[in-house]
């Protein structure tokens, strides 16, 4: 199943396929804001879920952790990312890990990234990325 996930997501230069089950989803949204609206919109989705994401870095680790997700391809992980997944029984593969995700501008770490740094689990990181959101759609 991911191998036919992988190819979604290279194939239709999609940011994200979510697959539970029969049920497979593309999404095309930036950063973590898909993930975000699935968790909060449509948690059981998540339960149990395959996903292969194009960039994963720690915020978007913690909300696939919180939805309780199975297996995780990405094609580029952030080494915070992958340290918080290790900590819990989803299976994880990548194309190449980075030290941290670099924002748009390219100029420095992704703002989800450097939020949840210093939480050292899942449920801590999700407070600052529900105030992230929240400011970003003020």
């Amino acid at each position: 199943m991911m191998d036919d996930l992988i190819k979604i997501l290279h194939e239709g230069n999609h940011s994200l396929v979510v697959a539970n089950g029969k049920d497979v989803r593309t999404f095309d949204g930036r950063g973590i804001s898909d993930l975000y609206n699935i968790l909060n919109e449509d948690p059981e989705f998540l339960q149990g879920a395959e996903i292969a994401d194009k960039v994963v870095g720690k915020g978007a680790a913690a909300l696939m952790i919180m939805g309780g997700i199975d297996a995780l391809y990405t094609d580029v992980i952030s080494a915070p990312a992958l340290e918080l997944l290790h900590e819990t029984a989803i299976k994880v593969g990548f194309g190449k890990q980075v030290d941290n995700i670099i924002n748009r501008k390219g100029d420095g770490i992704c703002p989800v990234e450097t939020l949840c740094l210093p939480c050292a689990t899942a449920r801590e990181c999700l407070p600052l990325i529900n105030q992230f959101i929240k400011a970003k759609n003020k």
